[in-house]
């Protein structure tokens, strides 16, 4: 897998764990609790290393992609680890996933705000601040807002049965485009 296509799976990865993080308030604990179930310790053996292999996210406060000051880069075994916890993770809180995709649905049909509502209002606080946190690209509102209800429905098929060969795909099928994006 060529470069450009690794940077943007580490990315998308990375955001995906942060909506999931900002919905259900997992810790390092919880992600490397799944990683032992998941038979995935091997790979995801403590905190630091999981503190390194999401810090190999490009758009990360710091990051550069490289293995400077501590940061790992990403390979594929360790993309697909992640992306087998993610999902992991999501189906044991697709309950929470739902209740909120569920008031996300009733926002849009009553055109009010989601902010109104109980889940997806502290859901957008949490992903608000966990980004500013920690992403150096600053970014509107209005797109944070985007982002965070964008990924909160793609968590709803992530927490699915086939949710982790669903992610691994949109995460192949997202680089390849961003990659013929970059060549034209």
């Amino acid at each position: 897998m060529e470069l450009p296509q690794l940077y943007q799976i580490k990315a998308h990865l990375d955001l995906i764990l942060l909506a999931l993080e900002a919905l259900t308030e997992i810790s390092s604990e919880t992600m490397l609790q799944a990683a032992v179930e998941l038979k995935l310790h091997n790979i995801l053996s403590d905190r630091l290393v999981l503190w390194r292999l999401r810090q190999a996210n490009p758009f990360r406060k710091g990051s550069s992609g490289k293995t400077t000051s501590g940061r790992k880069k990403l390979d594929v075994d360790e993309a697909k680890a992640i992306a087998l916890i993610t999902s992991h993770i999501a189906s044991k809180e697709q309950r929470t996933i739902r209740e909120a995709v569920a008031e996300l649905e009733k926002c849009t049909l009553k055109k009010a705000s989601p902010h109104q509502q109980r889940i997806l209002g502290d859901y957008l606080d949490r992903f608000y601040s966990l980004y500013e946190e920690r992403m150096a690209e600053a970014t509107s509102n209005q797109n944070l807002e985007n982002l965070a209800l964008k990924l909160l429905i793609d968590l709803l098929f992530y927490s699915s049965v086939t949710g982790s060969r669903r992610l691994w795909m949109s995460l192949l099928e997202m680089s390849l485009v961003e990659s013929k994006n970059s060549l034209n």
